[in-house]
């Protein structure tokens, strides 16, 4: 599943790079994409599979590829395939809560935060050494908010506490006796950042 979301989001790269901006304009996120006269909510998730140079999209797959593979091995391809999502749509949520709704925001950054924040969570829970983790997602954290680098922090923040919460919900329900109440939360969980994606179209 790894390789195929790299693949997926690099065959997009390759459609902007050859058809320049249409591709972007149609697959990324702001905030005014989520209110009234103007409501596109797919792009809550499309806009994790465009990004804005080489070096962004080959860091972020190069950060999934990390992570991904580790994760993978650990919950099974349909798990974290809802983990991805979730994270990718928690991290756009962050940015129609936190950021300016007319500033467009591209990439996988979110969902690949969300990956960081449920590995943390998981090994935190099982006792696992965690430190060197803690370090990167700190570092990153930061880099996110160093003024002229144009990155989404709102993204990260957000993909961070949706994975969080999700690797919280696995580690707690990792008993196969457990998978009815597992999937019930996960959904649940889903249910949540859907309702909360309306949030801008009631209250405009």
């Amino acid at each position: 599943m790894t390789y195929s979301i790299i693949g997926i989001t690099l065959i997009v790269y390759l459609l902007q790079f050859v058809f320049g901006s249409q591709v972007t304009n149609l697959l990324l996120y702001a905030g005014v994409f989520s209110q009234p006269g103007s409501f596109e909510p797919w792009r809550l998730l499309t806009t994790a599979f465009v990004h804005g140079s080489i070096f962004h999209v080959l860091l972020n797959m190069y950060t999934l590829w990390i992570f991904g593979q580790l994760l993978e091995q650990l919950l099974g391809r349909g798990r974290y395939l809802a983990l991805y999502l979730l994270s990718a749509l928690a991290g756009s949520l962050g940015v129609l809560f936190l950021a300016d709704p007319f500033t467009p925001v591209v990439g996988a950054s979110g969902a690949i935060f969300g990956l960081m924040g449920a590995f943390l969570v998981i090994q935190r829970r099982l006792g696992g050494n965690a430190r060197q983790l803690l370090v990167l997602v700190g570092i990153n954290l930061v880099i996110g908010f160093i003024p002229g680098l144009q990155i989404a922090w709102q993204a990260h923040i957000g993909g961070m506490i949706g994975g969080a919460v999700i690797g919280l919900i696995f580690v707690q329900t990792r008993h196969i006796r457990q998978k009815s109440l597992q999937v019930g939360l996960i959904a649940a969980f889903a249910a949540v950042l859907v309702l909360l994606s309306f949030v801008r179209f009631f209250t405009n």
